[in-house]
């Protein structure tokens, strides 16, 4: 495989001396191309400011994000518009839908923003429309679905500009757990089919155990990976072995097997 993303010695701060907040220290790591790649760690740990950071939501204090042979913490203007717009997408864990838009119209923004024709915007949108099963409530507005048609239609807006990576912050934190699975399931079956790259934060052994590889994440720092080595191991025997790290670093679970 290839590499696709480059993490070298990112570090972050909040606040200032003496009451100063490491979120990030030294952080270090490399995604492969179609890879799944979970960060798990428990509240604070530091895992969605990493992801914030490679989201350019947020500015890392040092260390470098590299797309490919790409700088990303060097990017300014036009540039950095570019890779927010075309190489990656973000999935909220609280949807972050338009309530003034249908769901259509919240898939399709990226497109207009983009200047995307109009012949290109709706072929895209009818492959994920039907791929996520949301073409029954494209023009319902947010406050008319439940929160998985919230979730799906969120997802099809991150993927409608066919991004390098696609960026998940606890994406089934709102969901129960039949809406979780189901969201997991279209992710896993994006990521095999389409080879599209995925970096998902959650807390949740079970939704790790979707991933191909774990990096956890405790106080700001790396302390394990986790990968499922073995092609014929069960998702439930790779939950068991991600269990077991999260039982040493003190966490819990909840369970949407």
């Amino acid at each position: 495989m290839n590499t696709i993303l480059t993490i070298e010695s990112l570090k972050k701060t909040y606040g200032k001396a003496p009451s100063q907040t490491t979120a990030l220290d030294g952080v270090s790591f490399k995604v492969e191309e179609g890879e799944f790649l979970g960060i798990m760690g428990s509240s604070g740990s530091g895992k969605s400011t990493l992801l914030n950071c490679i989201a350019t939501v947020i500015s890392p204090d040092s260390g470098r994000i590299i797309l490919r042979d790409s700088c990303i913490t060097d990017m300014k203007g036009n540039e950095l518009a570019g890779y927010r717009g075309n190489e990656i997408g973000y999935l909220f864990q609280n949807f972050e839908l338009i309530d003034n838009l249908t769901g259509r119209e919240n898939i399709l923004l990226p497109l207009a923003l983009h200047e995307v024709s109009d012949s290109e915007s709706e072929e895209r949108l009818e492959k994920l429309a039907e791929y996520l099963e949301v073409a029954d409530i494209l023009d319902q507005f947010p406050s008319q679905m439940s929160g998985g048609e919230k979730q799906r239609i969120a997802a099809a807006r991150a993927l409608v500009m066919n991004p390098e990576i696609v960026l998940a912050d606890e994406p089934t934190g709102a969901l129960d757990s039949k809406n979780a699975k189901a969201l997991l399931e279209k992710l896993t079956g994006l990521n095999a089919e389409e080879k599209t790259t995925i970096l998902m934060v959650t807390h949740d052994p079970a939704a790790a155990s979707y991933c191909s590889r774990i990096l956890f994440i405790q106080d700001g720092a790396l302390v394990h990976e986790l990968r499922r080595d073995v092609p014929a191991e069960s998702r439930k025997a790779f939950y068991e072995r991600i269990l077991q790290v999260v039982a040493q670093m003190g966490g819990g679970s909840s369970h949407v097997l």
